[in-house]
């Protein structure tokens, strides 16, 4: 049976690791514009100006930079309670957790390929202190004076092994609806984006060439308009910011996009794709081609392929 749509409200945030915590930091915030909201230890929890709770990332001191934990907030805690059952008598594993700043209890699991996922209730909303209030009531927090300014945390790009099997966790488990793919010419799922909500996608899984487990693409971030993602490339290029690829338009969900790596070595996207929403109740899934795909993106730029994954970035 498919699980109710809106039992899980959002993504709250994402966890990465990286390897020069300090050089990071210095990324999303003097760049991106988030806002330092806490640190213990080698983590640090940031904030983009338009989310409602304590945290939208945390950035936690590894060896190896890539993702740690993607925290999903559930409509209720009876929401919560039932997509525990479902997880549960999928025979997935699970514990209980408090560990972080502004949360309640925490059900941390993971998805086949191993991504851990931590589903939440329980959530603190965040009072602006006098030097960050915005002029407006119904804004958690000022607009930052620097950098991109970017507005939330939009979506989480997987790697996996298998990406079908991965899909339809969300699907069966989690409640989420696919809205588009790529399928190979043998038949098999290369790619597959999901809403937990009505925008057009919150999560997607893209095959991982290596046949790794666990791994990362990228995490995004919206923008308030494409002109932001223009304005993002000039200050890349003004502050040594890597720019992998873009400014463009993805073909498969029309978001228009800039790929930059973090000093860390994660890849990270700016978007905006603000004005697509899913509005059907019975939106059909759109499946894209091998020989579509072969195109390239909207208006021609080569689509980077699924081996391109965090690390180091290239020399330009």
């Amino acid at each position: 049976m498919t699980p109710p749509l809106g039992d899980i409200a959002h993504i709250g945030h994402a966890q990465l690791f990286t390897p020069d915590l300090d050089a990071s930091v210095a990324f999303f915030t003097d760049y991106l514009g988030l806002t330092v909201n806490g640190q213990d230890g080698d983590t640090v929890h940031l904030r983009t100006f338009d989310d409602y709770e304590h945290h939208s990332l945390v950035l936690t001191a590894r060896e190896q930079p890539g993702l740690g934990r993607l925290a999903l907030r559930t409509s209720s805690e009876e929401a919560l309670q039932r997509r525990v059952k479902a997880i549960e008598e999928t025979g997935g594993g699970g514990h209980w957790a408090e560990d972080e700043p502004g949360l309640g209890k925490l059900y941390v699991t993971t998805d086949p390929d191993g991504h851990e996922h931590a589903l939440y209730w329980e959530s603190e909303h965040y009072r602006a202190p006098e030097e960050l209030k915005p002029a407006l009531k119904n804004q958690p927090q000022a607009k930052p004076n620097r950098g991109v300014g970017v507005r939330r945390l939009d979506h989480i790009n997987f790697l996996a092994a298998d990406v079908l099997a991965n899909a339809e966790f969300q699907q069966n488990v989690l409640g989420a609806r696919p809205t588009e793919q790529i399928r190979l010419d043998t038949g098999t799922i290369a790619a597959r984006w999901l809403t937990y909500t009505n925008k057009s996608y919150d999560v997607v899984y893209t095959s991982d060439w290596t046949g790794s487990a666990g791994r990362l693409h990228h995490i995004a971030f919206a923008t308030d308009t494409r002109e932001d993602i223009l304005r993002a490339a000039d200050l890349a290029i003004d502050n040594g910011v890597f720019i992998e690829t873009g400014p463009h338009k993805h073909a498969i969900q029309q978001t228009f996009f800039l790929y930059v790596y973090e000093p860390g070595g994660n890849r990270i996207e700016l978007c905006n794709p603000l004005t697509r929403l899913v509005l059907a109740p019975d939106w059909p899934l759109i499946t894209w081609t091998e020989e579509e795909r072969k195109k390239g993106q909207a208006w021609g730029l080569k689509t980077i392929e699924s081996f391109h994954t965090h690390g180091t970035p290239p020399v330009a």
